[in-house]
Formats: structure tokens, C-alpha cells, sequence
């Protein structure tokens, strides 16, 4: 094929982006000490020098996939939150819907359960994970938070606590389905737990006449 070739131009812009989702699928199987240049240029079927133009170091190729893979999770949750018309009682369980959904259909618990294991080793993971994924998620229930009670739709305190207290259960459904059922454990319905929760909380958080609507 030519190099003038479009269809070769068009592999060539594709390639970080196949890079990125090789590099996700090689770290949630081997971990980021396991997971080798190596390894990642063979899944994306290229030569490590080929993979080398892109991404010279291991933490850039990390960088990149919390980027391009995990991050626009949460723009997308922000947008629709941004755009819902209804009210804060009516949102939470479409977001944590949404969250159990990406939980159930991508690698993000696996890169999660990553972080969290080898953050000791690597603290830079722990660093870009939670300026890019866990401080954004966190911020936009905050704000949720925050503007639900302005309305007199949610009970006071903290936003950033309450915002916590939405988030948990969901978390540890992911990590109990990354670290205990490979080991037998039994598993975790993540939609079940979302819709269960969603109900539990929000009896928590409503004011009296929100819960009483």
C-alpha cells in the first residue's frame, strides 16, 4: 500500500486511538508492573518502535487510555445531568444507572482495581486517576449536591460527603466483582445495586417534602 495511499492515512490517524484500547485491555489483564510496551504493541498490532511515535513512556500510554477510555464516561454523565429537566430525586437513579452500565460494559473497575493495588509502587497512577476520574466525578454530584439543596430538594450537609455517600456502594459493587468473584465469590448484580440504592439513599437525602412527593 502507498503512502499517499488515503486508506494508509487513515490507519495512520487511527493508530493512537488503537494503541489506547490495546493498552487498556493489557493492563487490566497483567496490571501496570506486568504490562509491557511489548505487549501492548503486539495487541495493537504494531512494532514497539511503531508504538514509541505515539507514546514514548508506559505513564504517558497510561495517561492516555484514563483519558481517551475513562474519562469521557463522566463528560457524558455531566452532560446528561446538565441537560435533565427533572428533579434531583429523579436523577440520581439514572445516574447511578449509567454508572452500573460502564461498570458492567467496559474496563474501567479493572483499571480502578490497577490503581488501588499498585499505587504504593506507582503513585503517579493514583495521582492521574484522581485528578482525571475521581476528583471530576466526585465535583459534578457535589454540584449536584449543592444545587439540589439550594432548591430545598436535599437535606443539609456536606455536598462533598453526601456526593460520597451516593458514589460508595457502586465502588465497592465494582471492586467486589474485580477482586472477590474470580475467587468464588458470589457476584454482584450492579444494575440490582444501583436501582436498591438509589431509593436508599435518596431517603436519606430528600427533604421531607422531595421524600414526600
Amino acid at each position: 500500500m502507498a503512502v499517499s495511499d488515503p486508506r494508509w492515512r487513515r490507519r495512520k490517524t487511527a493508530r493512537p486511538s488503537e494503541i489506547v484500547a490495546a493498552a487498556l485491555e493489557v493492563f487490566a489483564e497483567k496490571g501496570y508492573a506486568g504490562a509491557k510496551l511489548d505487549d501492548i504493541a503486539a495487541r495493537a498490532g504494531i512494532s514497539k518502535g511503531a508504538l514509541y511515535l505515539y507514546f514514548e513512556t508506559k505513564e504517558e500510554l497510561f495517561r492516555a487510555v484514563v483519558r481517551d477510555a475513562v474519562a469521557p464516561n463522566i463528560e457524558a454523565a455531566r452532560a446528561m445531568a446538565e441537560a435533565f429537566p427533572g428533579s434531583f430525586a429523579q436523577l440520581v437513579p439514572l445516574l447511578l444507572g449509567r454508572v452500573a452500565l460502564v461498570a458492567g460494559t467496559t474496563r474501567a473497575p479493572a483499571v480502578a482495581k490497577m490503581v488501588i493495588g499498585e499505587s504504593r509502587n506507582f503513585p503517579d497512577l493514583a495521582q492521574i486517576w484522581h485528578d482525571t476520574v475521581v476528583s471530576q466525578a466526585i465535583g459534578l454530584v457535589s454540584g449536584l449536591v449543592a444545587r439540589a439543596q439550594a432548591k430545598g430538594e436535599v437535606v443539609p450537609g456536606d455536598p462533598r460527603l453526601h456526593a460520597l455517600s451516593i458514589a460508595g456502594p457502586l465502588v465497592v459493587g465494582m471492586l467486589w466483582r474485580e477482586v472477590f468473584v474470580p475467587v468464588g465469590a458470589e457476584p454482584v448484580d450492579l444494575g440490582a445495586l444501583a436501582v436498591q440504592h438509589a431509593r436508599t439513599v435518596l431517603d436519606g437525602l430528600l427533604a421531607r417534602q422531595e421524600a414526600a412527593a
